[in-house]
């Protein structure tokens, strides 16, 4: 059974209650995790509000080769955590070994910045200098999703420990084996270092409870947070009595436009990869598809050929391209969305079903579905649709393919395709998302920020700008000379 941790240490929760962790493959149990209490997630942000003095007071250059050790630490334990990975969320092995070393990635970036993080200096008059200062916030409160539980949860661990930050972390129900081994492997490398005990914990347990006072407490300064918009919503209203930080990655129905210059093989391929990648549950996933009519059809028919060559089943099986979606709920409204695509007039050119056969009986299995000629009212192009399921939509021309991806309450990630520069710099202008791929499968680089516009989100993970999200600047004005002061004029 799991326990939390907190302080260095696997404890049970006050209220001795568990909760099973489910192979969303076979309905397996895979271990159970406590129900935490009210005073358990006290605890754990009392412990890190403990430990913070040391911490924060430790040289960035030594949080850095802290984060590098953590890195190394897991990279060691690489098959085992991905293994444990896919048993709790579903995704083949070879996405949990990349999810793992995306997360170790993260680390190293961060890692690796530690040197470089200087204070800014200005000249401001005679015998006047300006700094400012980034300072750590302090007990940051980290919520997990359960679509990539590892590596999203490095987004935020990667420059809150680095800034000087302590972290408790509030994993998702249904993924939190992984990520409490993970968080034991770099608090190792933590207290190997001389640092403090309880500079990184991890409590389990129910939203509205655990999460929820990780929101309201009022020694928790910030609050990172990924999952879906309508949760988003709540967290911001929750946060804003204390005035706490938020950053906030929410929702996308992210679209991809192809114009007729297109390289089509390149892009049919990016569209299969982004769209059922970890199932079609990512929150940058390919999820609109804008064809130029003279290319549609060509297309349509390379991206069913793809589409049938996926290999769906349990993600331990070798040769499995793509595993069950995570939960029975989450099959059953990506379903429905797709039913009222075709009530509306759409075409299923491929899957729409379940897959059958004993294997398949207790997962939550759905085949790669590519559904054409989608009203623009369905719900397929309204919502996000978090699975399998590609909405198709003819256009005429680039102007109303960038309206028709415009319309919509969500601004992730977008894509163009084209090999015409203007084409390709009017798509990055106009399309209204907090990034841009031109040419390119739906890759995210710690180098760069990352964040949503509109209803997708608030603030930005990776790149330097993540740093300043965990830091609070202030400014110092230094005397070296004397001289009157002149306060409000003469």
């Amino acid at each position: 059974m799991a326990q939390l941790f907190i302080a260095s240490e696997y404890l049970d929760s006050e209220s001795r209650e568990t909760t099973p962790v489910k192979n969303p493959a076979t309905g397996e149990i895979v271990d159970t995790v406590p129900k935490g209490t009210v005073n358990d997630i006290r605890r754990a942000i009392d412990v890190a509000k403990s430990a913070l003095p040391k911490w924060s007071q430790m040289a960035p250059s030594k949080r850095g080769a802290i984060l590098l050790q953590a890195g190394h630490l897991i990279l060691q334990q690489e098959r085992e955590l991905a293994t444990l990975l896919t048993r709790e969320q579903g995704k083949p092995m070879r996405e949990s070994i990349m999810e793992i070393r995306r997360f170790v990635h993260t680390l190293d970036h961060y890692g690796g910045m530690a040197k470089s993080l200087r204070t800014a200096a200005v000249v401001l008059d005679t015998g006047r200098h300006g700094l400012v200062l980034r300072k750590p916030l302090g007990v940051c409160g980290s919520i997990v999703p359960w679509n990539f539980p590892v590596s999203l949860m490095g987004n935020k661990l990667g420059p809150a420990l680095l800034a000087g930050n302590t972290v408790v972390v509030k994993p998702a129900g249904t993924t939190p084996l992984t990520d409490l081994r993970c968080c034991e492997l770099i608090d190792k490398a933590i207290v190997d270092a001389g640092g403090p005990k309880g500079v990184l914990n991890v409590v389990t347990g129910p939203g509205s409870v655990v999460g929820e006072e990780l929101l309201v407490n009022p020694t928790v300064r910030k609050i990172g947070f990924t999952g879906a918009t309508d949760t988003g919503r709540r967290v911001m209203q929750s946060a804003a009595k204390d005035f706490k930080h938020v950053t906030l990655e929410l929702g996308g129905s992210d679209p991809m436009i192809v114009c007729d210059d297109a390289d089509i093989d390149r892009a049919v391929s990016a569209a299969s990869v982004g769209r059922f990648f970890n199932c079609g549950q990512a929150c940058l996933a390919v999820k609109r598809l804008y064809l130029f009519d003279s290319i549609a059809d060509d297309f349509m028919a390379k991206l069913v050929e793809k589409a049938q060559k996926i290999s769906v089943g349990n993600g331990l099986s070798k040769g499995t391209l793509m595993g069950p979606l995570h939960t029975k709920e989450q099959r059953q409204e990506v379903e429905e969305q797709v039913e009222d695509a075709v009530k509306r007039g759409a075409k299923i050119l491929f899957g729409g079903q379940r897959p059958k056969g004993d294997e398949y009986d207790k997962g939550f299995y759905m085949q790669p579905t590519l559904v054409a000629d989608v009203d623009p009212a369905s719900r397929m192009l309204q919502e996000e649709v978090f699975g399998p399921a590609l909405p198709i939509v003819r256009v005429k021309n680039l102007d109303q393919a960038i309206e028709q991806a415009n319309n919509s309450i969500f601004g992730l990630g977008s894509s163009i395709w084209t090999r015409d520069i203007n084409r390709a710099m009017a798509g990055a202008e106009r399309i209204e998302a907090g990034y841009t791929w031109v040419n390119s499968a739906q890759i995210i680089y710690d180098e760069l920020p990352f964040g949503g516009v509109k209803q997708s989100g608030l603030g930005k993970e990776h790149g330097e700008e993540a740093i300043e999200h965990y830091t609070d600047s202030k400014s110092v004005v230094i005397a070296t000379e004397t001289q009157s002061e002149i306060i409000g004029g003469e």
